[in-house]
């Protein structure tokens, strides 16, 4: 009878878990941080009068995509000048606000000077119990989601982001990962999830060769060496665990328990926000600004591996902003003036680009990869729904009031959109 019993609970567990899985969106670009989701049933169209089941004002601004777990839907906020940073926490069922609170407030405030950024662009992570928030340089934290309490801060880990902070939280293992990429410094960081103590912290080593010849400082008050990515953690092979982060010049593969680089790329990009994805062998990387480009590179090398393990590099529309998604050996992006491209993976050929809708629509969030399609979401309001084939298939074309430049959320049967004035949960 003993034996029944476990083996039932055994059989339960193993039909619950890939349902369990399904329902929350821990990172910035979800469970596998990649914009993937086994999610099916997912609405394919949508209006502001359409597959609505509730809609939450947000006040503020920010661009954090929000993350679930259980019943809780989390994101950040800021008021526009940055003086205070703020959590809130929405009922999932319903959309009511559960918590809302300023967790840290700034007398002293760097100008964004950046109009596509917001002083809430780092999107929090999330897992059972605890809520990990960011606000780049301004201040990180640890959120009891039960209780709603801190269960610690660091306000300690500088970084003059100049045009605003934009790096989300990585969690892995017992680890809270940060980038730090500044004009300033230029480092990751790994806290202890416990206690927010320093594990280990690893400085960039790029020659960015940006100094001016008679002054010796940095052109341009530092663009060229700063960034907005989020590190992505994957085992390329074996058991190998390796965590990709570009940065401003440069893209590291790092050890992710002890932030040991273990190879590097160098390029002309800066200022980079797109994360890196895997697929196939292969790591996409985004180069950012200056001329934004996709490289397709090996994952086995060791030191500078520029010359011997970029596999091909696709220069054609690729975006500045939004991360591509990898799906059935094919590599989909929207570039920021709305031309949607889809690349095959193994040889970094161009196979298709297509604009979404009229021309008018700009693109600043990343898209994603679930029940079977393609969504992409612009700055006015227009998500697009398009087959990852080989050749362009436009499914759905829908509108809402305001646009995202929040990358969206997939829990369930549902898409979470935080626009520039509230959060959705669309589902039909």
């Amino acid at each position: 009878m003993k034996h029944a019993t476990l083996s039932s609970l055994f059989l339960f567990t193993a039909l619950s878990l890939p349902a369990m899985a399904n329902e929350s969106w821990p990172h910035f670009r979800g469970p596998t941080q990649q914009g993937h989701s086994d999610s099916t049933g997912l609405p394919l169209k949508w209006s502001e009068k359409e597959n609505v089941k509730w809609k939450t004002a947000i006040h503020g601004k920010g661009w954090s995509t929000p993350v679930i777990h259980g019943n809780q839907v989390w994101l950040t906020t800021a008021t526009p000048d940055g003086k205070e940073n703020s959590i809130v926490c929405l009922d999932r069922d319903t959309g009511a606000v559960l918590h809302d609170r300023v967790i840290f407030k700034n007398e002293v405030v760097e100008p964004l000077s950046n109009p596509l950024n917001a002083y809430a662009s780092p999107s929090p992570a999330i897992e059972d119990g605890r809520i990990y928030v960011h606000f780049g340089s301004y201040g990180t934290a640890c959120v009891d989601t039960k209780t709603f309490k801190n269960i610690w801060e660091r306000r300690d880990l500088p970084c003059r982001h100049y045009r605003g902070p934009g790096s989300s939280v990585t969690l892995f293992e017992d680890s809270v990962i940060l980038t730090m990429d500044g004009v300033d410094v230029q480092y990751l960081v790994a806290l202890d999830k416990k206690t927010g103590e320093t594990k280990w912290k690893t400085d960039r080593t790029t020659d960015f060769k940006d100094l001016d010849e008679k002054t010796k400082k940095p052109k341009a008050e530092g663009d060229y060496r700063k960034s907005y990515t989020t590190p992505v953690i994957v085992d390329v092979g074996g058991g190998a665990m390796q965590m990709m982060s570009p940065g401003a010049r440069a893209a590291f593969a790092y050890d992710p328990r002890t932030g040991k680089e273990i190879w590097h790329i160098t390029f002309p990009g800066f200022s980079n926000a797109a994360s890196a994805v895997f697929g196939d062998g292969l790591w996409y990387i985004n180069t950012g600004h200056g001329k934004a480009e996709i490289w397709g590179v090996k994952p086995d090398g060791k030191g500078d591996v520029s010359q011997s393990h970029v596999v091909w590099k696709q220069t054609r529309n690729m975006p500045l902003q939004g991360s591509p998604v990898f799906a059935s050996g094919l590599l989909f992006n929207v570039n920021d003036g709305g031309i949607a491209t889809c690349v095959d993976a193994k040889t970094g050929d161009l196979l298709y680009s297509e604009r979404l809708g009229d021309g008018k629509e700009q693109y600043s969030a990343s898209p994603i990869f679930a029940d079977g399609r393609v969504y992409f979401f612009g700055r006015e309001g227009l998500g697009s729904v398009v087959a990852p084939t080989r050749e362009f298939k436009l499914l759905a074309a829908n509108k809402l009031d305001a646009g995202m430049m929040a990358s969206p959320a997939v829990a369930g049967k549902s898409l979470f959109l935080r626009t520039k004035t509230h959060v959705y949960r669309i589902e039909q």
